[in-house]
């Protein structure tokens, strides 16, 4: 692997960041994008710790988005992270001239890097694949890969992944497939990849076998937990982890199920966050699944009501959250200088 960006730690807590709306009946389905609510719950992330945030995720419900929204809602995260963190835009394409297309906006507008799936409506060979990362490579930002094969019905294979990480700016991979041995036969075939927890529910069994990041979705509901959740496992401090992710574990089982996005607005709601409705296809969770998530969120906040955890000022100072010294430089520049640069970096 060749990367050439400048940018390349993609470690730490990276946010992937729900979306609050307003209610606007002239807007798709009633819903429109609440930009400020949205800066807002950026900074805040940065704020409690976090490393960065990652827009028009899956959880960020880019498919729901006009095209003016997903490129409008990338800009409101640089604006809003502002340099202090990372943004790693999503750039989820059918095929490689639409995700070409939404990482050369990502440049643009000043993203760190991209979050990129396999091409999304269309089962793609090998071959296609390779020449789908190629593309977005091409345009210079650093690229995670995003494997999750329940969704895209592509799996990229351990192997896979050891060829996709020979293109140059390829330097990290979202596991999702729900295989907990797929990260150390990742690190074992393509050692010089970052791997990085993409299933909340389990994060700790990918930790353990070498992960360096976590592109997670409870942290919208409890960011300096899970901050402090993922530093204590990193740090092999095991034993003082172990009842935070316990209390924690019912929610982040959401993760992985089909009203993730549901889910994890619901928790920020019960958390005093914004997290709201979404916009079709998701309706509200049904009642049902409503009771077992506000169990499950009730269950984490009784818990935390226990801890001594730090204010998000002090979670600045925390390393996870941020650029460490020496890797990513260039995340540390503001959005302007980004902007003025160029942003193909």
């Amino acid at each position: 692997m060749a990367a050439t960006h400048p940018a390349t730690d993609l470690g730490g807590v990276v946010v992937a960041t729900a979306l609050p709306y307003r209610r606007d009946a002239s807007a798709p389905g009633g819903l429109a994008v609440d930009h400020d609510g949205y800066a807002h719950h950026c900074r805040w992330l940065i704020s409690s710790g976090c490393r960065g945030v990652g827009p028009n995720g899956s959880l960020g419900e880019y498919s729901s988005l006009t095209d003016t929204e997903r490129r409008a809602v990338v800009r409101t995260a640089v604006e809003a992270v502002d340099g202090v963190g990372i943004v790693v835009a999503g750039v989820h394409g059918a095929g490689a001239h639409q995700a070409q297309y939404w990482a050369r906006c990502a440049a643009e507008d000043g993203a760190d890097a991209v979050l990129c799936l396999p091409p999304t409506m269309y089962r793609a060979n090998r071959a296609e694949i390779r020449d789908h990362y190629a593309a977005v490579a091409a345009v210079g930002l650093p690229v995670m890969l995003y494997n999750n094969p329940t969704d895209t019905r592509v799996d990229l294979t351990p192997d896979l992944i050891a060829e996709l990480a020979g293109i140059d700016n390829v330097v990290a991979v979202k596991e999702f497939s729900g295989d907990p041995a797929r990260v150390a036969r990742i690190r074992e075939l393509a050692p010089d990849l970052q791997v990085v927890a993409g299933a909340d529910d389990l994060l700790w069994e990918n930790l353990a076998d070498g992960a360096t990041g976590w592109f997670a979705g409870f942290p919208n509901a409890f960011p300096v937990e899970c901050v402090r959740m993922f530093d204590l496992i990193r740090a092999g401090e095991a034993g003082q982890a172990e009842e935070l992710h316990a209390a924690l574990l019912p929610l982040f089982r959401w993760d992985s199920r089909t009203e993730f996005v549901q889910a994890v607005k619901a928790a920020m709601d019960m958390a005093g966050r914004k997290g709201g409705p979404c916009r079709p296809p998701r309706g509200p969770l049904v009642a049902e699944h409503r009771d077992e998530v506000m169990a499950a969120a009730r269950q984490a906040m009784a818990h935390i009501a226990t801890l001594e955890t730090p204010r998000p000022r002090e979670a600045q100072q925390q390393g996870t959250g941020r650029t460490p010294q020496g890797a990513g430089a260039d995340a540390s520049r503001s959005a302007a200088q980004r902007k003025a640069a160029g942003g193909a970096h």
